[in-house]
């Protein structure tokens, strides 16, 4: 969907996975200011929003989720997975209870397959499922930030900021108490430095939640069976996972950054095999550019690393 917000002055289109919502307002540095400071909004409306209500959802979805949300208390925001059979994660979900209905915000495009997964699964159980893209859109609001949530359906509290689920016809009306708009780019250089993995992004075919971080975010160890369960527990036990997400400090000096997908090898080895691939980049306004990757796990965490051309030092974020 094409946001209405994209009208305002300055904004310039996203492309890729977040076509739809602007990229930027003009101004990329000013923007990541804004958020640091508690101050803007980031319009995320093209994002997938779904419903689960019914007397049975909790109890329901956590036998579908890789989180304890059986008992989850209302207005509590969690992270979730749903994996494959074999423990590949397959979507991840963004959830809020409000009492009454479950929220979730998913990847751009992926809602579709996600309400059909759910609705194979339900059963007997007393819940009803719904693809609520088309009435509902997603504004981000930072962490002290003033702005009134007042109109929103929904409410995520974050430790670095709330998630907002709004009516999609009071987009533009909700948005202008808000204060300045910021762009997803300033939104994903903070993201890349809080080291939150994104679907799609450090995600590929073959990732376990382990590999990203996800295990302790968004996968709760101690509760019941789930598809993908077993390998979950059985990595978690007996093993490490193969690869890990690390984060980036790139050599400023280059102009370009290496995108998604950017072989990584060892700076010592430029014509040696990979050990990895960028999942994310962008230029910070503090930290310069930075980026996120998956690396083999026994890549040395001391290691100078070449993120395509582009030398770069590791911060670990998965333990070897």
């Amino acid at each position: 969907m094409k946001s209405p917000l994209l009208a305002l002055p300055g904004a310039v289109p996203a492309e890729g996975a977040d076509e739809g919502v602007a990229a930027h307002y003009g101004d990329l540095f000013r923007e990541q200011r804004h958020l640091a400071r508690g101050t803007g909004f980031v319009d995320l409306s093209h994002r997938g929003v779904v419903t689960v209500t019914g007397a049975d959802r909790l109890s329901w979805l956590h036998l579908l989720l890789t989180q304890h949300v059986s008992e989850l208390p209302a207005q509590q925001a969690a992270e979730a997975l749903v994996l494959s059979p074999n423990g590949h994660v397959e979507h991840a979900l963004y959830l809020v209870d409000d009492g009454t209905t479950t929220w979730a915000h998913v990847e751009p495009g992926t809602q579709q397959a996600l309400v059909g997964y759910l609705e194979s699964m339900k059963f007997f159980y007393r819940v009803e499922v719904a693809d609520a893209t088309a009435e509902y859109a997603v504004v981000h609001l930072p962490a002290g930030s003033a702005a009134s949530v007042e109109g929103a359906a929904a409410v995520r509290e974050l430790p670095y900021g709330r998630d907002l689920f709004v009516p999609r016809g009071d987009l533009e009306k909700l948005t202008a108490g808000y204060g300045p708009a910021v762009g997803v780019w300033a939104y994903e250089a903070l993201r890349i430095e809080g080291h939150r993995p994104r679907l799609g992004f450090e995600t590929d075919h073959r990732t376990i939640p382990h590999e990203v971080d996800w295990l302790r975010t968004a996968v709760h160890l101690q509760k019941g069976c789930y598809r993908g369960q077993e390998t979950v527990a059985r990595v978690h036990n007996l093993g490490r996972p193969p690869r890990r997400l690390v984060f980036l400090h790139l050599d400023g000096t280059e102009e370009t950054l290496p995108p998604h997908g950017t072989e990584v090898r060892l700076a010592t080895d430029p014509d040696g095999r990979s050990l990895g691939f960028v999942t994310s980049s962008a230029r910070h306004h503090e930290l310069g550019p930075i980026a996120l990757a998956i690396v083999k796990r026994n890549v040395p965490v001391d290691a100078v690393l070449l993120a395509g051309t582009v030398p770069g030092t590791q911060d670990v974020i998965v333990p070897q």
